[in-house]
C-alpha cells in the first residue's frame, strides 16, 4: 500500500469521483450465492473506498447506490436490496458522519420508503456542517430524467415570462441540475468490466476521465482505488485544448 501511496501526486488529485458499483449480482452468482449476498459484500468496498477517498483529501465522491432502471428489476430483488439499505443505513451513516464528511442524496428520493427517506433526510441535516467532505448518494436516479427535469423547469419559467431565452446559458441550466452545488466529476470509475455510463451524471461528465476495472465491486479495495487514482494522474487533460 506504501509503494503506491508514493506514487500519488497529491497536488494532482481529482475534486470530484464518481463509481459505479457494478458486478455485486455476478460476484454472488459466481460463488453459488443470492445476488443480495454480493450486494452485502460490496458494503466492505463501500467503507473502505470512502476511506481511501478521505485519506487522499479527495472532497467529493459520488456513488451510484440504485438506478431509475434498477426499479424494473424483479420485486423480490428490489424488497432485498431496500430491505438491505434500510437495515444498514443508519449504521453506516454515522459512521460517516463520524468521519467528518456531508451525506447528501441526488435523485427522485421520493420513490424510496418513508422510512428510508426519514433516515436519509435526517443524516443529511446532522451531517450538513461537516467539513472533511461531501458523499453523494445517487439513489433512484436517471441522468435523463435529471435532464429532462432541469429543461421542463425552466421551459416553465420562459413561459410564465419569468426569463428569456438568452437567460440560459451552461450555468444557468447546471443551476437546474441536482448537483447544482456541485463541482463537475473529474473521474468515474465502474467496475466488473462493462465499459459504460448506464445514464450516470452525463451532463456533469463531459470531461470526466473513465476509468474501468474487471474486478467485481465486492472485491473492490482501498488499493484499487488508489490505481484509479494513479491512472488518472497519469492522463493528459486538455478539455479540447491543445497543450
Amino acid at each position: 500500500m506504501k509503494k503506491l501511496l508514493d506514487k500519488i501526486d497529491y497536488n494532482n488529485l481529482p475534486n470530484h469521483v464518481a463509481i459505479i458499483m457494478d458486478g455485486n449480482g455476478r460476484w454472488a452468482e459466481k460463488r453459488g450465492k443470492l445476488r443480495t449476498f454480493g450486494h452485502e459484500r460490496g458494503i466492505y468496498s463501500v467503507k473502505d473506498t470512502i476511506n481511501g477517498c478521505k485519506e487522499l483529501g479527495i472532497p467529493y465522491m459520488t456513488l451510484f447506490v440504485f438506478s431509475s432502471e434498477n426499479w424494473s428489476r424483479p420485486k423480490k430483488e428490489i424488497d432485498s436490496l431496500m430491505h438491505l439499505f434500510h437495515t444498514n443505513l443508519k449504521i453506516h451513516l454515522e459512521e460517516i458522519h463520524e468521519k467528518n464528511l456531508k451525506i447528501i442524496t441526488i435523485g427522485e428520493i421520493g420513490r424510496l420508503s418513508n422510512l428510508i427517506q426519514k433516515e436519509l433526510f435526517f443524516f443529511m441535516k446532522k451531517t450538513k456542517n461537516n467539513t472533511s467532505g461531501t458523499l453523494i448518494l445517487a439513489l433512484s436516479y436517471s441522468a435523463r430524467e435529471e435532464i429532462l427535469r432541469a429543461t421542463k423547469n425552466i421551459a416553465k419559467k420562459v413561459y410564465q415570462g419569468l426569463l428569456s431565452l438568452e437567460d440560459i446559458d451552461n450555468s444557468f441550466f447546471n443551476n437546474h441540475l441536482y448537483t447544482k452545488d456541485l463541482p463537475y466529476v473529474d473521474l468515474i470509475i465502474r467496475t466488473s468490466g462493462e465499459q459504460r455510463l448506464s445514464n450516470f451524471l452525463l451532463w456533469q461528465s463531459a470531461y470526466a476521465e473513465l476509468y474501468f476495472t474487471n474486478i467485481l465491486w465486492p472485491d473492490f479495495r482501498k488499493k484499487d482505488f488508489f490505481e484509479a487514482i494513479i491512472n488518472y494522474q497519469n492522463r493528459k487533460r486538455r478539455f479540447g485544448n491543445v497543450k
